[in-house]
């Protein structure tokens, strides 16, 4: 599966920097707004350590991980859905991504200038979130000149459907909330509302930089974005991207692990990130796992056996006839396939079967 995260957020406030540490490519990172004129593309690897004890098990000749890409976006000002800046190029690259990683400074320092005069990550967030709905309720208003007299006069039952829900996100955006706040109930209002493709309908994870000194509790300012965030359906992640930075410098895993504990962090920020995306998005991962190859596939999370055969190749979903599963922990506590079949332990599954996160399958097709 495809899929793509954009980080966004005003500039000078970490975003080339936190990209610069999640993938291998490097965008420029200065202390002047729109260092970033272009979008930088790089694609980062989902960390999964059942990858490398499965490795230990099965000797392939390689490990595929998960990955997912990763755009760093141009700053934002004010005006940009009237094209201000680079308003235009922003929003239409925020357009392309499936979920949104909103950095918001939460770090005092005077060497490091701020596009508005004072660090206030709430204000920022107001910011772009208010650019973001400006362009939405456009879109949504043009849509309902659009689809009104086919709904209200031809009687057409899709209009209608449609209709209301753009009435709600307009109501929702007039009020200056995000259009992902909406709910729906009926599959028909969910289908119309996804068919919008509106920008604030995207999953966001707000990503508060704060100084190392906070990396591992936050700090006041994390504190308030918390507290804006409340209610919106969103998620947040505390990260040092200048710690993150000094981590990716550092050459050995035991360095890195080291390094990590003096911080009183478990966990690089980078690693946690790419599960928070993972997970906002309802993404999991099975496993294949041969002589050839350890391999992690993306699927979302709820889908079936037929489905998730597909994302390998789509003649596995087209003939699709069973799916043979063994559970990761069951993997590791018999130590082969062969050793897991005879102790009964492998599951042989049919098309309604719900694939978990972890399960490695070995699927059975006829094209």
């Amino acid at each position: 599966m495809a899929l793509k995260a954009g980080i966004v957020g005003l500039p000078n406030v970490g975003k080339s920097t936190l990209f610069n540490c999640l993938s291998s490519a490097k965008a420029q990172a200065a202390n002047f707004p729109f260092c970033t004129i272009d979008a930088q593309m790089g694609q980062i690897t989902v960390p999964d350590e059942r990858l490398n004890k499965l490795a230990e098990l099965v000797h392939p000749g390689r490990i595929v991980p998960a990955t997912c890409e990763i755009v760093d976006i141009a700053g934002l000002v004010k005006g940009a859905s009237k094209g201000e800046g680079l308003g235009n190029q922003f929003l239409g690259n925020i357009r392309e991504c499936d979920a949104i990683i909103h950095v918001l400074r939460c770090f005092d320092g005077p060497n490091i200038v701020h596009v508005d005069g004072s660090v206030d990550p709430v204000r920022d967030k107001e910011i772009i979130d208010a650019e973001l709905q400006l362009k939405d309720l456009e879109t949504v208003e043009s849509r309902i000149q659009r689809v009104e007299k086919q709904a209200r006069v031809g009687g057409d039952k899709q209009a209608k459907v449609e209709l209301g829900v753009l009435e709600a996100f307009k109501a929702a955006l007039v009020e200056g909330r995000s259009a992902r706040t909406v709910a729906f109930e009926t599959e028909d209002e969910l289908a119309a509302a996804k068919n919008l493709f509106l920008l604030t309908t995207k999953p966001v994870l707000y990503v508060c930089n704060v100084d190392d000194a906070s990396a591992a509790n936050g700090n006041a300012y994390v504190d308030a974005v918390r507290q804006a965030i409340a209610g919106e359906n969103a998620a947040l992640l505390i990260i040092s991207a200048q710690t993150e930075a000094d981590i990716a410098e550092l050459e050995s895993y035991e360095e890195k692990q080291m390094f990590l504990e003096d911080m009183g962090l478990t966990e690089s920020g980078c690693d946690r990130l790419i599960k928070a995306i993972y997970a906002l998005l309802g993404l999991q991962t099975f496993i294949t796992a041969g002589p050839m190859e350890v391999k992690a596939w993306t699927f979302r999370r709820g889908w079936k056996a037929p489905q998730c055969a597909g994302v390998i190749h789509t003649d596995f979903e087209k003939g699709f006839i069973r799916a043979e599963v063994i559970k990761y922990d069951d993997y590791i506590h018999y130590g082969s396939e062969a050793a897991v079949r005879e102790a009964g332990k492998m599951g042989v599954e049919g098309k309604d079967y719900i694939v978990q996160d972890g399960d490695i399958m070995h699927f059975r097709f006829n094209v």
